[in-house]
């Protein structure tokens, strides 16, 4: 009995000593699947989008202002409350490694100071290069070098339903990081425009759009397509709400690198001038997107438009490739055009169809002679081109062609006014403004009546200093 159980129990251990063995060499063998499985898995994990962001977000800075809010109450400005410092935040991108950034124009507006945030969290002060309101895009430079560049694509090969990411810094610090973050979507349409307009100047035409979460703090990134390459910049959203119900609208890189290399070359943007004009559909013909005849309803005399045989009652049906359905895609075909192109135009008298060459100039007003004016203001004499271009109601003027911010915020005087009248005496001229300033003396008060969209106003009395 007793060496019964000694035999059974030797089996049981030799059993247990083979089963161990067994599981050990088991576990071996799976080892190396294990680790390929996860090298596996962690391939999977890194996609097209992942790479993209990878690419770019390096570039992505976050953008700080503050704005001097200046209160009209008059019981905050008697107690000492009228003035105070509003934070503003936004993002945007480096585009060339010394330093160069872009980003939206409201991100900037009214801008006392501006600093931006890398992503490691490093703040440089950054200075206005320029910025051009009217496609909301402005330039930043910071005195840093071998900086991370965003690469460029594209956005005249878009395609509708690729994929689109958004990087920004969304709510920028109240999150309490600099990295930048990342919303996909798709390309959701090209060539949209936005009927309504901001609360700027800006033209939002020929956009991007993309279901791609933009939310308030993106202003001013890149939207990027898979190959991790810039496509657009993040400006706009639509909601009723405030927050992203999948409207997204970003400005075409093409765009984009044009207005960029005027505002470096120049500070400014050359703006193009063709010299017509077309019947714009109003109401709910306008809203239900017509596909109707671009009738030119006037040309400007002396314009290129009319150098080239362009005439009132014509057609105009193309630009270059683009169809002009709408009174958006000649707006659209402008902010895409540089001074000194030749724009072929394809038009329709009648029954005949023609194409002229048009040389897009610059506006009348830029090469006029111009008058300083107490080094605050320059003005141009309104000549009849100046006056059918801008639409002026006034027979005569002088154009506000530059305003120091002084004169700007003391009297509310704007760049593209009309100064119409000093005092009682109607001004023809630049010359009759510069004149009536000077022999204004210290104590002799002056009231300036200007033309501003077609309407009348007046300066508050006010005397030279």
């Amino acid at each position: 009995m007793i060496l019964s159980l000694l035999t059974a129990r030797a089996d049981t251990v030799r059993w247990s000593r083979r089963a161990a063995r067994a599981g050990l060499a088991l576990a071996t063998a799976l080892l190396p699947v294990t680790a390929a499985a996860q090298r596996e898995v962690d391939a999977q994990r890194r996609t097209a989008i992942t790479e993209a962001v990878a690419r770019v977000a390096p570039s992505v800075v976050t953008v700080q202002t503050e704005v001097l809010d200046r209160s009209t109450n008059p019981f905050d400005i008697f107690s000492g409350r009228g003035e105070r410092v509003v934070p503003g935040l936004g993002s945007g991108f480096v585009v060339r490694k010394d330093g160069v950034i872009v980003t939206n124009a409201h991100v900037v507006q009214d801008a006392q100071t501006i600093a931006v945030a890398l992503r490691d969290g490093t703040t440089y002060p950054a200075r206005l290069v320029g910025k051009d309101e009217l496609n909301d895009l402005a330039v930043l430079r910071i005195d840093a070098t071998d900086l991370p560049v965003a690469p460029l694509g594209n956005s005249d090969e878009l395609l509708v339903g690729e994929w689109a990411i958004a990087i920004g810094n969304p709510y920028g610090f109240v999150l309490g990081n600099s990295e930048p973050s990342v919303t996909a979507g798709v390309v959701s349409g090209t060539g949209r425009n936005l009927m309504a307009r901001s609360e700027g100047a800006a033209i939002y035409v020929d956009m991007i759009q993309t279901d791609a979460a933009i939310n308030p703090g993106n202003s001013g990134g890149p939207l990027v397509n898979a190959a991790g390459e810039v496509i657009g910049v993040n400006s706009s959203l639509f909601t009723p709400s405030g927050g992203s119900i999948g409207l997204g609208f970003a400005i075409p890189i093409n765009r984009v690198r044009r207005v960029t290399e005027d505002l470096l070359a120049h500070g400014t943007v050359r703006r193009p001038w063709v010299g017509l004009k077309l019947d714009v559909p109003t109401g709910p013909t306008l809203r239900a997107g017509p596909r109707a005849a671009m009738t030119v309803r006037s040309v400007v005399p002396g314009s290129p438009a009319d150098k080239a045989g362009i005439e009132r009652g014509d057609v105009l049906e193309k630009s270059r490739s683009r169809t002009i359905h709408t009174p958006f895609d000649w707006e659209a075909e402008l902010l895409d055009i540089r001074v000194g192109e030749s724009l072929p135009l394809s038009l329709k008298r009648g029954e005949r169809h023609f194409v002229v060459t048009v040389t897009v100039a610059d506006l009348p007003e830029v090469n006029a002679p111009k008058v300083a004016v107490l080094k605050e203001l320059e003005l141009v004499t309104v000549t009849p081109a100046i006056r059918a271009e801008r639409s002026i109601r006034s027979p005569h003027g002088a154009l506000i062609y530059k305003v120091s911010e002084r004169v700007s915020d003391e009297l509310g005087l704007e760049k593209g006014d009309v100064i119409i009248q000093i005092n009682r005496t109607p001004v023809a001229s630049g010359q009759d403004v510069q004149k009536a300033f000077e022999a204004a003396g210290s104590r002799t008060v002056i009231r300036v009546a200007y033309e501003r969209g077609g309407r009348l106003y007046s300066t508050d009395p006010f005397m030279v200093r």
